[in-house]
């Protein structure tokens, strides 16, 4: 067993089923860094780990009944990290998306990308676009990974798709509401989140999800993704429950 391994590995919990579950969760991936900071160990390795746990958690949210986990894994922002790191991050992404193919076709799981896919590298460009049509073949639950992720660029690409098809003369500005523009975005089809949990002890929202979190609850702890368990995430689901959504009525 690696050092990573040792340092990551966590008790199962035991899965719950006497609570209702968000139907959509998601998730900012958090801390990584810090996480390898404490322990005397390279950011790379954080990200290892915070990968490694986001498996362990993707699959406890399958088990549990969630239909949707979107996370932000690399967002507009990431690419001025130095380097090596966003080599190390983009590496761990092209192993994931190997072994997904395997589990898709095992587990019959779908795997969406949300973001600016045209700056990966034609590789990954093209191991993004073979899960995506494995997906097609499935139904059930579903993982939708942020890539090259921004809420304002998102909009933004939205924004510029639909004023294209207005100049085409394929609509009209008078066309445009919410249900069209949310047509536009890269979560189309998809339910908003109900939970948005962010790990690390950040109280922001980091440009992820601004149209669809207009509902959304947020959740937000200390603990680092990395150290961020089962056990946590039923904390989470917890606190969602105990709160009265009335979207804007009484």
């Amino acid at each position: 067993m690696g050092i990573l391994q040792l340092l990551t590995r966590k008790k199962a919990a035991v899965v719950q089923k006497d609570r209702p579950v968000p139907k959509h969760i998601a998730i900012i991936l958090d801390g990584n860094g810090r996480w390898a900071s404490k322990r005397g160990l390279p950011r790379t390795a954080g990200h290892a780990a915070g990968s490694e746990n986001f498996r362990r958690i993707a699959t406890y949210c399958k088990n549990i009944g969630v239909d949707y986990l979107t996370i932000y894994a690399f967002s507009t922002e990431n690419w001025k990290r130095s380097q090596e790191e966003v080599s190390a991050i983009m590496g761990l992404l092209k192993q994931y998306l190997f072994e997904a193919l395997d589990e898709m076709e095992k587990d019959h799981i779908r795997l969406r990308f949300f973001g600016d896919l045209s700056r990966l590298a034609p590789e990954l460009q093209e191991l993004a676009q073979k899960t995506l049509e494995t997906s097609k073949k499935y139904d059930g639950f579903q993982t939708n990974v942020c890539l090259n992720y921004g809420g304002r660029d998102e909009i933004v690409r939205a924004a510029r798709a639909f004023a294209q098809k207005c100049v085409a003369g394929e609509c009209t500005p008078e066309s445009l509401n919410e249900q069209v523009f949310s047509s536009y975005l890269d979560s189309a089809g998809i339910p908003d989140p109900e939970l948005i949990i962010r790990p690390s002890g950040e109280l922001r929202v980091s440009n992820f999800l601004l149209w669809q979190s207009a509902y959304s609850e947020y959740y937000f702890t200390n603990v680092l993704w990395p150290d961020f368990t089962e056990e946590e995430l039923e904390k989470a689901i917890a606190s969602f429950n105990r709160r009265n959504r009335r979207f804007g009525g009484v």
